[in-house]
């Protein structure tokens, strides 16, 4: 499986007992739709291995202990931790309306409805406080924040974001 095909569902955390298992800290505003599980994957080095999963238990809200098939001892949970898991986009629930993963909308066109287009969504910059649309308007990079109130449509069927930015946002970069 490549990593391209997969989303981020969160890191393994901690060790949970002497028997191998470990706990996952799950990256996901819904927890509850990730605990019956029959595998993940999990990142090690630059590879996806599969894990399978003996039994798991939801416990704090999001962290997933999780007991996996040949992880038996402390040293074998040690060789994971730290790692990130990951599943198969095709197990991602499915969005409609203004909600949207991030994965999704790379190469669609964002439009405002004051500006008009202001260009291709190129990425998502989330090393700031508030995550950031990255868009490339002629090879100038725009930073435009995810913010409820600019998103106005998401246009899966036109690969378009809708957005109502304030006046001169997008002119402070051009």
């Amino acid at each position: 499986m490549r990593k391209e095909d997969c989303f981020y569902l969160g890191k393994i955390v901690r060790k949970h007992s002497f028997k191998g298992e470990v706990v996952i800290k799950l990256d996901t505003d819904e927890p509850e739709l990730y605990q019956n599980m029959e595998s993940v994957f999990v990142l090690h080095g630059t590879n996806l291995i599969p894990f399978f999963i003996e039994k798991s238990l939801l416990q704090k809200g999001n962290q997933l202990r999780t007991k996996f098939e040949g992880v038996d001892t402390e040293i074998d949970a040690d060789s994971i931790l730290k790692s990130g898991v990951y599943l198969p986009l095709t197990l991602l629930p499915k969005l409609t309306g203004d909600q949207f993963y991030y994965h999704e909308i790379i190469d669609f066109i964002m439009v405002d409805t004051n500006y008009g287009e202001v260009g291709k969504i190129t990425g998502v910059n989330e090393s700031s406080a508030q995550p950031l649309f990255e868009v490339n308007k002629n090879g100038v990079e725009i930073f435009i924040p995810m913010i409820d109130d600019f998103i106005a449509k998401i246009d899966r069927k036109n690969k378009q974001v809708l957005v109502e930015t304030p006046e001169g946002l997008i002119d402070l970069y051009l």
